[in-house]
């Protein structure tokens, strides 16, 4: 697959997690679906990912998991502090911990299913 397909592909998918995940919690909340107010919970988060993927240079590997191990936490931190800081948003223990182990299972977990180990069949299938 062409470098600049995968590099976008790996970016909207990380961008659907985020959104997902502020859905999910926005529904739960009962907070509604418009569209504005999904932008505006989601904004430090998008921003966060952002950070994260130059941070980690993410282009270079999108599909890595190790390259999922560096923007997942990057994400979280600076989305809680744009959150907080910024938006004017809670930042409650509780949040955090939802926010970080969402993320983290999804930003991780999309890639571990795409690895190209998960596609090779067991050692033993090959004798």
């Amino acid at each position: 697959m062409e470098t600049s397909r995968r590099v976008t592909i790996a970016a909207l998918a990380d961008a659907a997690v985020v959104m997902v995940f502020v859905a999910i919690g926005r529904r739960s909340h009962d907070e509604g679906s418009a569209l504005r107010g999904l932008v505006e919970t989601a904004a430090p988060f998008l921003l966060g990912l952002t950070t994260a993927w130059l941070a980690a240079r993410s282009w270079q590997n999108p599909f890595a998991v190790r390259t999922a191990l560096m923007i997942w936490p990057v994400t979280v931190a600076v989305g809680m502090v744009l959150r907080r800081v910024v938006f004017d948003d809670g930042t409650a223990p509780s949040f955090i911990v939802v926010a970080t182990t969402f993320l983290g299972l999804f930003l991780l977990g999309w890639r571990m299913a795409v690895s190209p180990q998960r596609r090779r069949p067991p050692a033993s299938a090959t004798r």
